[in-house]
C-alpha cells in the first residue's frame, strides 16, 4: 500500500455541538444497554432464560447488546442535529470511493489472512458449512444485520470521528480498539455466543488490530459507513473457516505493516475524518 493515501477531509476542526461529553455519553449508553442486560443474564440465567429463551443470535437480550452502539450513535445524532442531521449522517452510506489498494485489501487481503490462519490451525479443509450452498445468503444477511449494521453506526459513525478531533488516527484507533474489545467481554461469560468458545487474549489483540487497520481505510474513504460495514462483514464472514487465534495474530502483523506504510497520516493529529455528518454539513447545522 502506498503511503500517500489522501484522506480527503478538511483538517480544520468543525464547529459542532458534539465533543468529549458526547463521546462519554455515547459510551455510557452503549455499555449500559449492553452490559446491564447481559450481566443480569449471567447472574440470573434461569430467570432470564425462562423470559427470553436460550442465549442465541435471536435472543432479545443479545440483539439489544449488539445494536447498542448503533442505537446510541443514531440517538445522539438525532438529539444534536435532528432529522436533517440523521439524513446527512446516513448519506455516508453512499460513500464508496477509496484508493484501489484499499478495495483490494478489503476484498482479497482479508480472505488471504483468514485462510492462511486457517491453514496454520489446520481447519482450512473443513467442510463447507452450508448445504445447499445457497444457504450462505441468509447467513450473510444475518451476519450483516447483527454485527456491522448494529455496531458501525456507533463505533465508526460517531466514536472514531470524535476521537480523531483530540488524537492522531493511531492513538484514536488504539483507544477505540481497547474500548471495543472490552465491550465484548460479557459475551465470553455465557454459552450460546461465538466468543464463548474463544480465548479473550487473542481476541483482544485481534480486535485492536482490526480497529487500527480500519481507521486509515475509513479515513481514505472520507468516513464511509458503507466501507466500514463491508470491512466488518468480511472480518466475520460466515463462509470463512474458524481460524482463531491465528487470524488475530496475522491481523496484528498486518496492522503493524499498514501503520508503517501510512505512518505520516496515522501519527499526525488532525489528519483523519473528524466530522460525524457529511463534509462541512455539521458547520451548517450547528
Amino acid at each position: 500500500m502506498k503511503t500517500s493515501i489522501a484522506y480527503g477531509m478538511s483538517q480544520s476542526r468543525p464547529r459542532t455541538l458534539m465533543g468529549t461529553k458526547t463521546l462519554l455519553t455515547f459510551l455510557a449508553l452503549t455499555f449500559g444497554l449492553s452490559w446491564i442486560p447481559m450481566s443480569l443474564f449471567v447472574l440470573f440465567p434461569d430467570q432470564f432464560t425462562a423470559l427470553f429463551g436460550e442465549m442465541s443470535s435471536t435472543n432479545p437480550v443479545f440483539l439489544l447488546a449488539v445494536y447498542a452502539p448503533g442505537l446510541s450513535g443514531i440517538f445522539l445524532i438525532w438529539h444534536h442535529y435532528g432529522l436533517k442531521g440523521l439524513g446527512s449522517f446516513f448519506r455516508r452510506l453512499t460513500f464508496w470511493r477509496a484508493p484501489i489498494q484499499w478495495w483490494l485489501f478489503l476484498l482479497l487481503g482479508i480472505p488471504a489472512i483468514v485462510y492462511t490462519a486457517a491453514a496454520i490451525k489446520g481447519t482450512i479443509n473443513d467442510p463447507f458449512p452450508f448445504s445447499p450452498w445457497y444457504m450462505v445468503l441468509p447467513a450473510l444477511i444475518q451476519s450483516l444485520l447483527l454485527g456491522p449494521m448494529g455496531e458501525e453506526f456507533g463505533w465508526r459513525g460517531l466514536a472514531l470521528p470524535l476521537l480523531q478531533r483530540r488524537f492522531s488516527p493511531f492513538w484514536a484507533s488504539l483507544i477505540l480498539g481497547v474500548v471495543w474489545a472490552i465491550w465484548h467481554a460479557p459475551a465470553f461469560l455465557m454459552s450460546g455466543t461465538p466468543q464463548s468458545a474463544w480465548s479473550f487474549g487473542p481476541f483482544f489483540v485481534g480486535l485492536i488490530a482490526i480497529t487500527v487497520i480500519m481507521t486509515p481505510l475509513f479515513n481514505a474513504s472520507r468516513g464511509s459507513l458503507l466501507i466500514a460495514i463491508l470491512y466488518h462483514l468480511n472480518i466475520m464472514n460466515p463462509i470463512f473457516p474458524d481460524a482463531q487465534p491465528w487470524d488475530s495474530y496475522l491481523l496484528a502483523i498486518a496492522a503493524v505493516v499498514i501503520v508503517y506504510l501510512n505512518r505520516r497520516q496515522m501519527f499526525q493529529r488532525g489528519s483523519g475524518v473528524m466530522e460525524v455528518l457529511g463534509p462541512r454539513e455539521e458547520e451548517q447545522l450547528s
